[in-house]
């Protein structure tokens, strides 16, 4: 009987898009001069937003400085993302689907992009290495969860 009235669970992927990305080589063409041995600075930062009924928009935007000694000699960055739908899940499974599961997800698309601008930009391929975004969101929930304790303290 239990089993009847439980919610089935459903996720969905609805739409896979860039929404916005930037490549720049502030340097060039100078910077090709250089002997190549480049310094490159990674970053990734997701944003969720509901969109109605079950539908969310997960946002993943890499952002990479690749950096010749001192000299720029590209900025890339990409915001990918995606349209899912998520239903009959629970609030604590909730957190871990748009923090992680989704992300993983939109990664691969990202990583191309990124490849496809570098290499058009006229550099060598740029291949990223996988992200663990189970052990990034951990990591994530752990921090919030620390921010938190010392306001929850009390003054003696």
């Amino acid at each position: 009987m239990a089993e009847q009235n439980a919610v089935e669970k459903q996720f969905v992927i609805q739409k896979i898009y860039t929404k916005d990305l930037s490549f720049e080589t502030p340097n060039s063409p100078a910077i090709f001069t250089e002997k190549w041995e480049p310094t490159v600075d990674f970053n990734l930062g997701t944003n969720v937003a509901p969109l109605q009924n079950d539908l969310f928009e997960v946002s993943l935007t890499v952002t990479i400085t690749v950096k010749i000694a001192e000299a720029i000699a590209y900025l890339v960055e990409v915001n990918q993302s995606g349209v899912f739908t998520l239903s009959g899940f629970s609030d604590e499974e909730m957190g871990p689907m748009v923090g992680s599961f989704c992300p993983n997800i939109l990664f691969p698309y990202a990583r191309e992009v990124i490849s496809d601008l570098v290499t058009k930009g006229g550099f060598p391929q740029l291949l990223l290495a996988p992200v663990n975004f189970d052990a990034l969101y951990a990591q994530h929930i752990q921090q919030l969860q620390q921010q938190q304790a010392p306001a929850n303290e009390t003054i003696n």
